[in-house]
């Protein structure tokens, strides 16, 4: 992912007002992320504790997300849509965000289970347990790694070309 200033990343929103896009908080390590070694940069507001924000890499571009957690719960151990993770050692929650343009204006949103604090990219990291003798740990990780990025990238399309 290519390196963004404050100003990039505000104007990278694709679904939130100017007044959302100016309140938003950033993450707290902002100034030292090593932007060359993340999948997308993913954190949740400080100041309002249901509000997530997503920047993706989308066709050489960033697309920001601005997505809203539900209040609801549910009652079985969801998994994750982005990284698929079966042995998540972290929450799972369902997020919303309205899509870009008229149709998020109209109320249109799409929802997706992801973890709770976006802790995706080091999930798909982690080497996977042995499935049978001779199974390449280590390509199967760099599967779960394109897989995680095109999950969040097709994602940030839906809601990006909504317009």
């Amino acid at each position: 992912m290519h390196a963004l200033t404050e100003k990039d990343l505000r104007a990278s929103f694709v679904n939130a007002s100017q007044r959302e896009r100016n309140s938003l908080t950033l993450p707290h390590d902002f100034d030292e992320t090593d932007w060359a070694t993340i999948d997308f940069l993913g954190w949740r507001d400080a100041k309002f504790a249901l509000q997530g924000y997503i920047v993706v890499p989308v066709d050489g571009q960033p697309v920001g997300i601005l997505m809203r957690e539900s209040d609801q719960r549910s009652r079985t151990r969801p998994q994750c849509s982005w990284c698929e993770d079966v042995t998540l050692p972290n929450d799972v929650v369902f997020f919303s965000a309205k899509r870009s343009g008229r149709a998020g204006r109209n109320g249109d949103t799409v929802g997706t289970l992801v973890c709770a604090h976006f802790e995706c990219p080091r999930n798909v990291r982690k080497l996977p347990p042995l499935a049978y003798p001779g199974y390449d740990r280590e390509a199967a990780r760099e599967r779960r790694i394109v897989a995680l990025r095109e999950n969040v990238a097709n994602f940030a399309r839906d809601i990006r070309d909504s317009r």
